[in-house]
């Protein structure tokens, strides 16, 4: 950015119209957080079924409170290490104190990270209390199946309430306080809340997912029972993994999306026209509450409804429409004419570069900013929905491919995933490229437009929360009425119905949160080369602009090293994730193995499996499981930035961009289409339950498992952990990587330092075999692992 621009932006102070639209918008997300505990009435004031469907409820209910409130304490100890690393790293360009902006940074990390864990547990707790209800709402002769969604649904509408509210509040909250340092202060907001959505994702995936492996391995495959059979001992925690992998982590996941793509659009247009620049996402973001509000309450299950996706369908791109609508209400309103030459000059400005005018006029162009984020996220919602839905060719293709084998059914999926990759990823570039073209020349505009589309995307956010939350409830009303027993043949087609929908909405909600990631991701990228541009000045650099091109020159075989080692870190930290679930897993199937022999009265009801002892498996690998990874995604940015210096660092976000992308979507699309393809076949296709293509397709299920609730999802919060962690670091690396190198030897330890850590971390987790036997060696010591849950 310009001197020219970035004084005229310092020297604004929020007054007048603009500090009456940031109250505005604080007070609608108060608005919403009033409709979510509204909701949250209507939900609870719903049947709760049978006493046995109740206490089979309160177990889940008990076991995922027990597992959430000890992995807050473990993250505790991340949270207050990191509140002081923010605190030491410096500031730039502050228009106040420097002191009160660490101060402001450092305390907003810890509401960013207060908001995720919040609305991750509060999504647990009703979801869990939801379950029983969407199944009790099931056993109803008439009316049972649109009541079951409908309650679903709303559970789901309160995590999107939540969502949408608390995070433009806590925006709101710093802009109102920091005015021009809001920016600065926003970074610390943004990684708060990624930081604690990408544990909460690792941890509850690794949970939910083992369980879930262990479940169908041993009962479904070996024992030949149903999926939630109350005999299997992994099936209480499968339903508690749902509710602490599926809703609490995913609501921390989308929540820490809206977040830091709300974050980076602040910064942004900050930065290229100062105030207006600031207020503008939170306007767009206004309107995403009011969307929220109209999508969650119109979505309604009609009788002509072939099934509940129809209805969830019809809500979305209705909700896309009106958010369309309403943005370009809101920005001929607020770009006044006066503003908007101003505007128009700006753009030409931009980085000094020669550029022309706006291509649709100052207002056109932010409405087709905002307009290319919500197709992007409409075309998404179709085209992964084409690759995961059970009446689509590519699920059925692997139903088919079932009657030859496990084998062709994982290659099937496997290739199916590959392909997705592609045209997901071609289609986010293509938002991507086209919202930059929307800058005219101007590199930082650009950059703005393309936070526009991802703020743009997010204005449908709530009614997106909403459609992942209702897969794990859907799924978990399954579990409950099944166990339980005390549901009829219509009832229990109806939770299969709901359930098989619930694949699919989580499969689409996931694309989605990929293309959020990128695009956010590439706005925090835009963000990291403008710092770069300010630390450089700062350290007294002759040419920063030659400085600039330097450091993002990736024929330097120093950045080349920096792009392979981001990819690198994408493929690492998704094996780590995968072998987590894999190495739980098997101590959950020896486990249930376990019991099956030596408690025989399982089999015929006289004896009750010992539920908790796979729960405390489940719970104790998580916990230390997660550490690797997390501890992946902080230090190996910092590890390449001081060791490598500042370009290489923008390469290794370039790279991690690029193949997290694609990673995503692949594990994503081949896990949901391997899910819908056992739905397919249990549903009576190909033999039906106990046939040969059931067990092909269960273990592809499995297989799917780790891929589509795991490791896929959160490379969402790794992109973007890493690039706010770049940010940060930002300028620490250009000041110790320019001049005398009289800070070589600290930049170098740093570096080192970081490395070691990482490469203790892996190790230490390598050294983890799967349990086997009491005699694996792999186990031996394992203090989670008493002799008879590892005995074969």
């Amino acid at each position: 950015m310009s001197g020219t621009l970035a004084a005229q932006g310092g020297e604004l102070s929020l007054t007048g119209a603009n500090l009456t639209y940031v109250v505005i918008a604080a007070v609608v997300a108060l608005v919403a957080l009033v409709f979510a505990a509204t909701l949250t009435k209507t939900v609870l004031a719903a049947g709760t079924g049978t006493e046995k469907m109740q206490e089979i409820s309160g177990a889940v209910q008990e076991g995922a409170s027990a597992y959430l409130t000890r992995q807050f304490r473990t993250l505790a100890i991340f949270v207050v290490i990191a509140v002081v690393l923010l605190f030491l790293l410096p500031v730039h360009d502050t228009d106040g104190s420097e002191l009160l902006v660490k101060i402001g940074r450092s305390a907003f990390f810890v509401v960013g990270a207060l908001f995720s864990a919040f609305i991750g547990g509060a999504g647990m707790w009703l979801a869990t209390r939801a379950n029983l209800r969407v199944a009790a709402a099931a056993r109803e002769r008439e009316g049972g199946r649109e009541a079951a969604m409908k309650i679903a649904f709303r559970t789901g509408g309160v995590v999107g309430f939540l969502t949408v509210g608390l995070g433009l509040v806590g925006a709101a909250a710093v802009v109102l306080l920091y005015r021009g340092d809001a920016p600065t202060v926003l970074e610390g907001f943004g990684f708060g809340a990624a930081l604690l959505a990408m544990f909460m994702r690792v941890g509850g995936g690794i949970f939910t997912k083992a369980a879930d492996v262990g479940a169908d391995l041993v009962g479904k495959v070996e024992q030949g029972i149903p999926e939630d059979d109350p005999r299997n001992a992994a099936t209480i925690a499968d339903n508690v993994g749902d509710n602490v992998g599926d809703c609490a982590g995913m609501a921390a996941d989308l929540f820490e999306s809206y977040a830091v793509t709300l974050v980076a659009a602040l910064i942004l247009g900050r930065a290229a026209f100062g105030n207006e620049g600031l207020v503008l996402p939170l306007i767009i973001s206004t309107i995403g509450v009011l969307v929220a509000i109209i999508g969650v309450f119109i979505t309604r299950l009609r009788a002509s409804d072939r099934n509940g996706l129809t209805a969830i369908n019809r809500a979305f791109y209705l909700s896309a429409v009106i958010s369309a609508a309403l943005v370009a209400v809101a920005s001929f309103g607020y770009l006044q004419p006066s503003w908007a030459d101003q505007l128009g000059d700006q753009w030409r400005q931009g980085l000094g570069v020669d550029g022309g005018d706006p291509p649709f006029g100052p207002r056109g162009t932010v409405i087709a900013a905002v307009v290319i984020g919500i197709v992007l996220a409409a075309a998404i919602q179709a085209l992964t929905g084409y690759f995961t839905e059970t009446n689509r060719r590519p699920v059925q293709d692997i139903g088919k491919s079932s009657q030859t084998g496990p084998a062709t059914v994982i290659l099937a999926g496997i290739s199916i995933g590959l392909e997705s990759a592609v045209y997901s990823a071609l289609l986010i570039g293509a938002g991507v490229f086209g919202a930059f073209l929307l800058g005219g020349g101007s590199i930082t505009l650009s950059l703005f437009a393309v936070a526009l589309a991802g703020t743009g995307l997010l204005t449908t956010v709530g009614v997106i929360v909403a459609m992942d939350t209702f897969g794990p409830i859907s799924d978990n009303a399954q579990g409950v009425a099944e166990m339980s027993g005390d549901i009829d043949e219509h009832g229990a087609q109806t939770l299969t119905e709901l359930d098989a929908v619930g694949n699919t909405t989580k499969a689409i909600t996931k694309g989605i949160a990929i293309a959020t990631a990128v695009l956010a991701a590439t706005a925090l990228f835009g963000s990291y080369t403008d710092t770069l541009r300010t630390a450089y000045a700062d350290a007294g650099v002759g040419d920063v602009g030659a400085e600039i091109l330097n450091a993002l020159n990736v024929a330097n075989p120093q950045n080349l090293v920096g792009l392979i080692i981001g990819a690198a870190v994408v493929f690492l930290f998704s094996g780590l994730a995968i072998n987590a679930v894999s190495r739980s897993a098997g101590a959950v199937v020896m486990e249930v193995r376990r019991q099956f022999r030596e408690l025989p009265g399982i089999m015929d009801g006289t004896q009750r499996p010992e539920y908790g002892k796979v729960v405390d498996i489940c719970t104790r690998d998580a916990q230390r499981e997660l550490l690797t990874p997390g501890l992946l995604a902080i230090l190996a940015p910092i590890a390449v930035g001081f060791g490598l210096g500042p370009g290489a660092l923008a390469a290794y976000l370039a790279g991690a961009i690029g193949a997290g992308t694609l990673m995503a979507v692949f594990l994503s699309n081949s896990g949901g289409a391997w899910d819908n393809a056992k739905k397919l076949v249990e549903d009576g296709a190909y033999g039906g339950k106990g046939s040969e293509s059931h067990s092909a397709t269960v273990i592809g299920d499995t297989v799917g498992d780790p891929f589509k609730d795991t490791a896929g999802p959160a490379i969402n919060p790794l992109l973007k952990v890493m690039n706010l962690v770049s940010l940060l670091i930002a300028p620490a690396v250009v000041a110790f990587s320019v001049g005398d190198d009289r800070n070589a030897p600290l930049r170098i330890g740093i570096a080192v330092v970081a490395t070691l850590i990482v490469v203790a971390a892996v190790v230490f987790s390598k050294r983890k075999g799967v349990a086997m036997s009491d005699a694996d060696d792999g186990d031996a010591g394992r203090s989670d692992q008493r002799p008879e849950t590892v005995n074969a």
